[in-house]
């Protein structure tokens, strides 16, 4: 049966939390070539690269980035324990792991997640925000407790995991007060024309406005393509164009981007859903996020 070494796991982690070597023989009170020696020793043992260079610094590779993450969980239980035994409440939260499709509004995000927060039992949420692709990978090795996207999972990713849907929602259009008084008269008509900031190609939003605008015979003037919301939104505060996002949280768009609502696009619908490896949602906290977007968020 092979074991692992721990003093080599321990090593490993205060690297890669130091973000050198160099740091971590101040943190260990060892010498650059033993630590270098016991790092290269537990490569040997898993039979995989923990650490690639990138210039002159090390970056985690894939896999390092998983071994990193149960060391984490590794130590803090051996943290736990030292306080336990000397009498200390731990009050250790449950990990919500939780993966965000990069093209999911930040907003959105929150007011999902948010009530997690102030459930009985406290939960600590590790958020990362990728593109869905890799986070289905992770949610595939329970590196993620679930996923939040607009895109549901199709036969043609090969990993067994089950679609939540979370609710549906209309699609709004906003712009700073000057845009939004010019192009709301005769809309959505007067958008024929006007000065558009879309999603990137490839997003399921992106899609279903193209199919729209051709749909309704409107040609609007594309003036930039974004694949982080968030920048697209940046854009559409700074006058660049007009902008489409969730009617659901139309009322939190307009305060945080001081910009104003045009209409709804009549017919358009964004799905959001909750990818994860259980057929019926067990997670409490998985739980929490599909009754709120159930009963508040999309109600």
């Amino acid at each position: 049966m092979a074991w692992l070494n721990y003093h080599h796991l321990l090593y490993f982690w205060t690297v890669a939390r130091e973000g050198s070597i160099a740091r971590a023989t101040q943190k260990l009170h060892l010498t650059q070539p033993t630590i270098s020696a016991q790092i290269r020793t537990l490569e040997e043992s898993l039979g995989e690269k923990l650490f690639a260079r990138s210039g002159r610094r090390l970056v985690l590779t894939e896999v390092g980035q998983v071994v990193f993450r149960y060391a984490e969980e590794i130590f803090g239980l051996g943290r736990e324990l030292q306080d336990v035994l000397a009498g200390h409440p731990t009050g250790r939260p449950s990990r919500l792991q939780v993966g965000i499709a990069e093209q999911v509004p930040k907003l959105l995000s929150y007011r999902l997640l948010a009530p997690v927060l102030s459930l009985p039992e406290p939960v600590r949420l590790v958020c990362r925000e990728d593109k869905v692709e890799r986070l289905f990978t992770d949610l595939s090795t329970h590196a993620l407790d679930v996923v939040i996207t607009d895109t549901p999972l199709t036969d043609q990713v090969k990993i067994r995991a089950f679609n939540h849907l979370l609710g549906k929602t209309g699609v709004t259009l906003f712009g700073v007060a000057g845009l939004a008084e010019k192009y709301r008269r005769g809309f959505p008509g007067s958008l024929a024309g006007a000065p558009l900031l879309l999603p990137a190609e490839g997003t399921s939003l992106r899609r279903s406005l193209d199919a729209w605008f051709e749909q309704q015979e409107i040609r609007p003037h594309i003036v930039g393509e974004f694949s982080d919301s968030s920048l697209l939104k940046t854009f559409g505060t700074g006058g660049a164009g007009l902008f489409a996002g969730p009617t659901a949280i139309a009322t939190d768009i307009r305060r945080q981007f001081e910009v104003k609502s045009l209409g709804e696009l009549e017919g358009l619908e964004e799905a959001f859903y909750a990818i994860t490896v259980e057929r019926r949602l067990r997670h409490p906290a998985v739980l929490s996020i599909s009754d709120v977007a159930r009963s508040r968020l999309f109600a």
